[in-house]
């Protein structure tokens, strides 16, 4: 087996397609309204979503450049015109590049941060499912990604260790018997109960 790999090839089609069909379901009206990120709107999260299905299909592909070496910050995102149609494609292109093999072996780039292939792939994951919840949540939306991917979220969100709450937010506690998907946004620094307005 090769050493490099420290991950089995997880399908992140399934939470693509689930976050592809919250998508579809916002509407234009919606896209200034607030999220569980204080500082994006709905059309800041969706233009997110845009720039990191770039970066990580590229990650998967090794394809190193402007699109994997820039670091996240800075001003919240722009929300390009013609995203409804592109940012299904792109969560498209993002599962098809992470079905490859190669694309969990060995190391790569996201972010300009050097990392395992295996250790983005699972990064890639939870940033669609974490972000489709918030764009299901914020829209009122029903939300049920694949229970497969749910395990993956929250097997890395659980191992992430100190100063992971400097990219999470500080987990906030959840029943021990709660579900899966509110365990996993817990982990991820959101309230499982929020509501707009909340």
């Amino acid at each position: 087996m090769d050493r490099d790999r420290e991950q089995e090839p997880l399908d992140l089609g399934p939470v693509c397609r689930e976050t592809a069909r919250v998508v579809d379901g916002v509407t234009e009206q919606q896209l200034p309204g607030p999220t569980p990120c204080p500082a994006y709107a709905v059309r800041e999260v969706l233009a997110h979503l845009m720039g990191l299905t770039v970066a990580f299909r590229d990650a998967a592909r090794k394809e190193l450049g402007p699109t994997t070496d820039t670091a996240p910050g800075g001003a919240p995102p722009v929300l390009a015109e013609g995203w409804r149609e592109e940012l299904p494609r792109r969560l498209d292109a993002l599962a098809a590049a992470w079905r490859s093999p190669g694309a969990w072996e060995g190391d790569t780039r996201v972010g300009g941060v050097d990392l395992p292939g295996a250790v983005t792939g699972l990064v890639a994951l939870n940033e669609v499912l974490i972000h489709g919840w918030d764009l299901a949540r914020s829209t009122g939306q029903p939300y049920a990604p694949a229970e497969a991917g749910l395990r993956a979220s929250y097997g890395m969100l659980s191992a992430a260790g100190p100063g992971a709450s400097d990219v999470f937010g500080p987990p906030v506690a959840t029943a021990a018997d709660a579900p899966l998907l509110d365990r996993v946004i817990g982990l991820s620094g959101r309230r499982p109960d929020w509501l707009p307005g909340s």
